[in-house]
């Protein structure tokens, strides 16, 4: 049977209360109370709308049943869950509800224990466990189901909508209550998401026979990648970056703004020095690292003076007015940092336009998480890149072994080719990229065009050779042939760093040592498509 037309508006005469989260509480009650409404709760709810002098029946007194097992059970009674989840269009569910003494419930709010937050305190298992709510979750989803007849809130975000409704009426409307129906359902899946999350990285349990993910809205975005798509921007946990950061100034964001903007950070947060990155379209086109982020700035810069125009600069030290003068020289996007000092954005503020983030922290390079990408019919899922070298993992496989000054940018490169799309060529000297070669079918091409826009740059900073003369060079998988090796050593290179693991390793080193020049194995490789 078909529940009531979309405008049909069902008054509220009862309601139950039961939240963690106690923002706004008292003007709704304050407001039902007003209007006669009975309000049953239960807890830390109960006592602050009585103590507020609000009007208030305990939900044990309402059911005939107390609450036991530590209050695990207080709510998971016929009484409560009758009330709700009975239909009041058919005749036999109200016999029911009369015959067992069973009073309808027409507003449920509800909000869930917190248990994201009690992981993210570093809380210890067992009180994550009992963090866990159980009759929340019931009770939303009860309300939800049975949306043609009772309201739910789960945020004190709707409050407002939901009084301005029942100010007007008495009620609310059915098009509103099938609103907060979607809206809980969202809700009880991102709290159960999180939970799976948490067990997952708890008890080493692998990839589970169901998946899936969830996130809080946000902001919705002007458009996706292009004006014909929609796009949104949901927030899953407090890792700094993009979903932690404050925006200071500039215009919306936009989804390839956001994009980029994380690829940068990402980056950035590789490296203990002061550091810049650059990034246009998710790639770097040059990072450094020096000792002020002014340096690092002129170097990064240096390495592609062209590609940094509408870019994305990400710095991993609180941006001071220096380096803010010489990035708002040109057209920057955005900028990201974990803090900006006043004269920075006393600095950037007259670029109006220009977008300054500050996330309060850098994210942790090594940490373990998962990462998406939708396929036809499906997600493909993966733990993150959080592979870093080091010195004492590196294989030497050639005659020559590099120098101290080569091992250290061997280093920083291979770091910084992590970054790059595949397949990623990037020349380093003294801190900093020198070429980058991003996103070819194949990796002599990525090697040339590195080596081609290196020269390019040299002739702009009115050096006598290319930046690439006495890199070296890192790769972010192996060189099935030696040609992609000697386009590098024709470049200038004198170390190469790559994993390894070809059929033609032997090959490869072979014309490394006919150059003369070093070369490491990683045993790890960093594609990233």
């Amino acid at each position: 049977m078909p529940g009531p037309p979309a405008t049909d508006i069902l008054p509220i005469h009862r309601a139950l209360i039961s939240v963690s989260d106690k923002s706004g509480l008292l003007p709704l009650a304050q407001a039902l109370a007003a209007r006669g409404v009975e309000i049953l709760s239960t807890g830390g709810s109960a006592r602050a709308l009585r103590d507020a002098g609000v009007p208030v029946k305990e939900v044990s007194d309402h059911s005939g049943f107390p609450e036991i097992l530590d209050g695990r059970v207080k709510t998971l009674v016929p009484q409560i869950h009758g009330g709700i989840l009975g239909r009041r269009d058919l005749p036999e569910h109200l016999a029911q509800m009369a015959a067992h003494g069973i009073a309808p419930i027409d507003l449920v709010v509800v909000n869930l224990y917190p248990f994201e937050a009690t992981v993210a305190r570093g809380a210890p298992y067992d009180e994550c466990v009992e963090n866990i709510d159980i009759g929340g979750p019931a009770l939303i989803r009860a309300a939800a189901k049975n949306h043609d007849f009772v309201t739910v809130l789960t945020d004190p975000s709707q409050y407002d909508a939901m009084l301005a409704e029942f100010t007007q009426h008495g009620g609310t409307t059915l098009a509103l209550r099938r609103r907060l129906a979607f809206e809980a359902f969202a809700s009880t899946a991102a709290y159960d998401q999180a939970i799976t999350g948490w067990f997952a990285r708890h008890n080493d349990t692998g990839f589970p026979p169901h998946f899936g993910f969830a996130g809080t809205l946000r902001q919705e975005l002007r458009y996706g990648e292009n004006p014909h798509q929609r796009a949104a921007f949901y927030v899953t946990d407090k890792r700094p970056g993009i979903a932690t950061a404050t925006q200071v100034q500039g215009k919306e964001l936009s989804y390839n703004n956001l994009n980029d903007t994380d690829a940068a950070f990402e980056c950035v947060a590789e490296f203990d020095a002061p550091t810049v990155a650059i990034i246009k379209h998710a790639s770097p086109c040059g990072v450094a690292s020096a000792a002020t982020l002014s340096d690092a700035w002129d170097l990064a810069f240096r390495c592609d003076p062209i590609s940094p125009f509408g870019g994305i600069v990400a710095v991993n030290r609180t941006l001071d007015a220096p380096a803010a003068e010489k990035i708002a020289a040109i057209f920057t996007e955005v900028i990201i940092a974990p803090d900006a000092d006043d004269a920075a954005k006393a600095a950037l503020a007259r670029k109006k336009n220009l977008r300054l983030l500050l996330t309060g922290g850098l994210p942790d390079p090594a940490a373990a998480s998962l990462t998406f990408r939708r396929v036809a019919g499906g997600f493909l899922v993966q733990t993150r890149d959080a592979g870093r070298v080091s010195r004492t993992a590196l294989k030497v496989v050639t005659k020559r072994a590099p120098t101290e000054a080569e091992l250290d940018d061997l280093i920083f490169a291979f770091r910084v080719c992590k970054h790059v799309k595949s397949n990623a060529i990037v020349y380093a000297k003294d801190g900093a990229t020198v070429g980058i070669g991003a996103g070819q079918p194949n990796r002599v091409d990525s090697a040339r065009i590195a080596a081609w826009k290196s020269a390019e740059a040299a002739t702009a900073a009115g050096a006598p050779e290319p930046l690439t003369r006495g890199s070296v060079v890192a790769s972010d998988a192996f060189f099935p042939f030696a040609d992609g090796l000697e386009a590098a050593v024709a470049a200038g290179a004198t170390a190469v760093i790559q994993p390894g693991g070809s059929m033609r390793d032997a090959e490869v080193i072979a014309a490394a040592d006919a150059a003369g020049i070093a070369m490491v194995f990683t045993g790890m490789r960093h594609f990233r498509h």
